[in-house]
């Protein structure tokens, strides 16, 4: 990898857009093996890409920039006051814990998250191979934040962990909890726990805001967001 951008890149073939009905979809893709480590990961996250299993990648599409690379400030994040209300109410109930090692009551969670609230997405219908080959990864360290009420895992935030930064992969929830905003909750966790271990930032993914179920990462501040190759404050 070069100073600012890998040496060996691939471009995917064109296809539908998962979240822009109306839009075609290209990535570009890193095949530069040395590029596969948590540090040199977190200099690709600067410049836009993410990880999906094993492959890093970012879009590249000719016709659409839609989709932009956003992150927390995870030392200077403040709740807003419908995040303080959210978390209140759960604070007393219910407890976070942090795994490092997948186990064996997650796939039966994300079954039924799948099931009951994707149902008309690509991942439906789950199963275990797709399960493992989009969250897991034979490189990166990841964290699995769980949400425990009354001895039941309620969610699970797939988290890479890097020197100064996490990366939020995907989180799922048992939806008869859906009422609590747990998406919300687990990404407050995500940014807790940057911030308890110094990390500086935590990566939300791609922000689409012509994407209705997107837009919810703009709602964590101070955050920034790239634009050209910039990151800027939002």
């Amino acid at each position: 990898m070069t100073e600012h951008f890998p040496s060996k890149i691939g471009l995917s073939q064109q296809f539908d857009c998962s979240y822009l009905p109306d839009r075609k979809e290209q990535l570009l893709v890193i095949l530069d093996s040395e590029c596969y480590t948590a540090a040199r990961f977190e200099a690709l996250l600067s410049l836009g890409f993410r990880r999906s299993g094993d492959q890093i990648y970012r879009p590249h599409c000719p016709l659409c920039s839609a989709c932009q690379s956003i992150r927390v400030l995870a030392k200077d994040y403040v709740p807003s006051k419908s995040q303080q209300r959210k978390y209140k109410k759960i604070q007393n109930s219910f407890s976070v814990k942090v795994s490092f090692e997948e186990k064996e009551n997650y796939f039966p969670l994300y079954e039924k998250y799948i099931t009951l609230r994707h149902s008309d997405g690509t991942m439906f219908p789950p199963n275990r191979l797709q399960y493992e080959s989009f969250l897991f990864c034979r490189w990166m360290p990841i964290s699995f934040i769980e949400l425990w009420h009354e001895g039941q895992l309620v969610a699970v935030a797939v988290t890479d962990t890097m020197p100064n930064a996490l990366s939020a992969i995907y989180t799922f929830f048992d939806p008869d909890f859906e009422h609590l905003s747990l998406g919300t909750i687990m990404i407050m966790a995500q940014i807790n726990l940057a911030a308890a271990e110094n990390k500086e930032f935590v990566y939300l993914g791609y922000q689409i805001d012509e994407c209705k179920k997107m837009r919810y990462k703009k709602q964590f501040s101070p955050a920034q967001q790239l634009k050209e190759d910039t990151w800027t404050n939002i």
